[in-house]
């Protein structure tokens, strides 16, 4: 056989095995030495890519088997629409035809997905530009699409690839989507439900036939996975009812001949409804029987609650956890009578192996240092496992506030039975902070108020806080810093330094002067427990009062109360009637040294959304040197409630007290306030309780604050409908009472003194979120219980003024 006459051509690998199939007995080839290897059709792909796949090599015997092994390699690389290799002498000649360069790849049409979200998509299997085109590839894609459209309910969504040669052997590759109409559920169904009513069970499924604000929280929209999810609602339901047996049998989604509209049909076995005849503890207990006991919510005589007996063997394991038995099995084991209806329950453990911690990892921090979570933790490595110091180390770096999601995953060591390693998986959170603050009301039109922080500097879980406040009515330049921990055993050091002036938002009814305040702070938090710590600090500061107005009558427009502190002089003569000019103070400025003793102790689950736990504070301010010497008390109790999953309860009360020491008066402005976010919203911010005389002309006097306060705030809270996995973004409901209290300004009537005392409340609902800028709430509040204006009869003049109402409020960077 003469080897020039013999040429060997191969398109594709199925050729390939054929023609080894049929050449059993003789070579299709003599096998040779291959002298030279050549390489024809190549555009972008470098011949050394060629060259390096290549089973054969200059030097080798060639044969048939190569041949066939080397158009494998070749098209394994995904590069070459057609290999074929020819014989030339003793030359093995690659002839390649490349695939298209995928030059664009682009979405038409698509509303329903996020174009960028498609492309990276697209890029993570290899459809992106600059790679070869691959129309299985391609194919997989379209397909891949119309099943997510098929998951959103968009049945008649149209998928069209199209492929577009252009110059240099590319190609666009463009997907062009029809969306169409969604389809929505028409009826929902549940047969074999008798215990209760349809309706009932509906009501408890997030998929329903739509209403109202189905626009928006898209409940009529089919969606597999809700499906599941309310499958199992209805499952617990049952199951928490005694329904022991309960099952749901089939589930059918029909839809119209048009593609638009859904019936689901669920099909359920109720079975009977079973009491809890007794529960028995069966296994080994460590000796500890009585303790275990005493974690047991199962009751005898009631019906079967499965969410109970959940709760029992969770209980179980995590106490087995804390004497080190990490892997710990609980089963809570059924002795069903179905003659009298009747279940009882076996608690079985085996505690297995108790283990230690060999190495604890931190995942997930970008930014924050492995030390700001480490330190927190009191689970420590080469120790004994305990859950429960593993769970109050979960608490502590929640509480940091640097993080939306902390997750503790615990993994056996392979070849080490007795060891675990912890991993410990954070989210982190923008923790740099824009203080925004701005409310609304007819008469102030807006306010604002401007500050920045970073709870995280550099991820060094310090505090850095800067504001810097040009507006005429609060010039603020302060600098405050916290490191949490000053010293190993995590004693913290709060600095201080700050220089404010103050005016009047309104001179007309609140007065036209100015209140200087410079002083700088150092305070030391000293932990005494997991959850308590005190607090020391003592403080430099001075106040200076500036009585003259942008016009000449400075005595009209300055609160009396504040000329009588600073020990203001008025005019007796001239050509204005006495009082209505001020002459001087013999107090232009007063100083003093307060010393402040604190304790706080915080046991919620989380920082950012707490769902239960208690956060206490409580602080004693003491001037003991200079001109201002008092005493001022405060202390605050919150306390959060989980109801279930998805509603929270929240309480928060604060209360404060003070007064003057020896002969010294009370310094005015060190007077507690209310009204406003964070205390009692719809009415104006600090506008509550004593007020001073009504400037001439005017109905309203300067509110002062007071030296005794008590407010008190109640919230119902659930996620935003429709906000995904974002759990910081929440709905929320509140009502509050309170005000502040103080000696009654000169000049005023029992009657108005009275109404300034009354307690004032409201309702509202409002929006919380922990956004980019920080802590954001806003409320809309309806006061109910506020003071009215009262006329004289008489004379028709203002005996009382009407409180000053704001019911629109929001505010980045403030709390409950």
């Amino acid at each position: 056989m003469n080897k020039n006459s013999n040429r060997f051509r191969l398109r594709s690998v199925v050729a390939v095995v054929a023609s080894a199939l049929a050449a059993t007995a003789a070579w299709a080839v003599e096998p040779f030495t291959v002298r030279d290897i050549r390489v024809e059709g190549l555009q972008r792909v470098e011949a050394g890519t060629i060259f390096a796949s290549l089973p054969v090599r200059v030097g080798d015997t060639y044969s048939d088997e190569r041949g066939s092994a080397a158009i494998r390699a070749l098209f394994d690389l995904g590069l070459f629409k057609d290999v074929r290799i020819d014989v030339n002498g003793n030359v093995l000649v690659v002839i390649v035809e490349e695939r298209p360069t995928i030059a664009d790849v682009d979405f038409v049409g698509t509303k329903e997905f996020d174009k960028a979200a498609l492309q990276k998509a697209l890029r993570e299997i290899g459809l992106t530009d600059g790679r070869p085109y691959d129309k299985a590839l391609a194919d997989r894609a379209e397909q891949e699409l119309k099943r997510q459209y098929v998951s959103r309910s968009l049945y008649n969504a149209q998928v069209v690839t199209t492929v577009t040669p252009i110059e240099r052997n590319r190609v666009n590759l463009t997907f062009t989507v029809t969306e169409g109409d969604s389809a929505r559920i028409r009826e929902v169904h549940i047969v074999g439900s008798k215990a209760f009513s349809e309706s009932t069970l509906l009501s408890l499924f997030d998929q329903d036939s739509g209403g109202f604000m189905s626009w928006y929280t898209k409940s009529n929209q089919y969606s597999r996975a809700k499906l599941n999810a309310d499958l199992e609602t209805l499952r617990s339901y049952y199951i928490t009812r005694g329904y022991l047996e309960f099952r749901i049998d089939s589930t059918q989604v029909a839809i119209s001949p048009d593609r638009k509209d859904l019936t689901v049909t669920v099909n359920i076995t109720e079975g009977e409804k079973f009491v809890v005849a007794g529960v028995k503890l069966n296994g080994n207990y460590l000796g500890r029987d009585d303790e275990f006991k005493s974690l047991i919510t199962i009751k005898p005589g009631e019906a079967y609650n499965g969410e109970l007996v959940t709760e029992t063997t969770k209980a179980f394991s995590d106490y087995f956890g804390t004497f080190g038995y990490a892997f710990a099995k609980v089963q809570a084991v059924p002795d069903i009578d179905r003659v009298n209806n009747r279940v009882t329950l076996t608690l079985q453990a085996e505690p297995s192996r108790r283990v230690y911690v060999r190495r604890v990892s931190v995942g997930g921090n970008n930014k924050t240092r492995d030390e700001v979570i480490r330190r927190e933790f009191r689970q420590y490595e080469a120790s004994w496992y305990d859950g429960d110091k593993i769970k109050v180390s979960r608490d502590r770096v929640d509480r940091l506030g640097f993080f939306t999601e902390v997750n503790v995953e615990t993994q056996e060591v392979p070849g080490s039975p007795d060891q675990v390693d912890l991993t410990v998986n954070v989210a982190e959170k923008p923790t740099g902070s824009l203080q925004l603050g701005a409310g609304y009301s007819s008469a102030e039109k807006v306010a604002l108020t401007f500050g920045i922080s970073q709870e995280n500097v550099f991820g060094s879980g310090n505090f850095l806080g800067v504001q810097v406040n040009t507006s005429k009515y609060n010039r603020t330049i302060s600098l405050t810093t916290t490191d949490p921990y000053f010293t190993k055993d995590g004693i913290s050091r709060t600095v201080s330094v700050y220089h404010t002036t103050t005016r009047p938002y309104s001179s007309t009814t609140d007065g036209d002067y100015k209140l200087v305040n410079q002083g700088a702070s150092i305070r030391f938090g000293v932990p005494f427990s997991e959850l308590d710590t005190v607090f020391f600090g003592i403080g430099l500061e001075r106040y200076a009062f500036d009585p003259n107005s942008s016009t000449s009558l400075s005595g009209l427009y300055t609160p009396k109360s504040y000329l009588r502190y600073f020990q203001c002089n008025t005019n007796t003569e001239g050509p204005w009637p006495p009082g209505f000019i001020v002459t001087g103070c013999d107090q232009k400025s007063v100083w003093g040294v307060p010393l402040t003793v604190g304790w706080g102790r915080d046991s919620r689950d989380s920082a950012l959304v707490p769902t239960t736990g208690v956060m206490q504070r409580a602080n004693v301010e003491l001037g003991v040197g200079g001109d201002m010497q008092y005493i001022k008390t405060n202390y605050q109790y919150q306390q959060f409630f989980a109801i279930n999953k998805q509603y929270t309860f929240a309480i928060n009360g604060d209360v404060g007290y003070a007064k003057a020491l020896g002969s010294k008066v009370y310094p005015i402005f060190k007077n507690f306030y209310a009204g406003g976010l964070g205390s009692v919203r719809g009415f104006e911010q600090n506008s509550l309780g004593p007020r001073d005389v009504p400037l001439i002309g005017q109905t309203d006097g300067a509110p002062l604050g007071g030296t005794k306060k008590a407010v008190f705030n109640a919230e119902l809270s659930t996620p935003f409908p429709g906000a995904g996995n974002d759990r910081t973004l929440r709905l929320y409901g509140f009502f509050d009472v309170g005000n502040v209290f103080g000696s009654r300004a000169p000049g005023l009537t029992d009657e108005q003194y009275k109404a300034q005392k009354k307690l004032r409340a409201s309702v509202g609902l409002g929006i919380s979120w922990i956004s980019p800028l920080g802590p954001l709430r806003l409320a809309y509040a309806f006061p109910v219980k506020s003071q009215k204006e009262v006329l004289d009869p008489t004379t028709g003049f203002v005996v009382i003024p009407k409180d000053r109402i704001q019911r629109l409020q929001f505010q980045i960077g403030t709390s409950f």
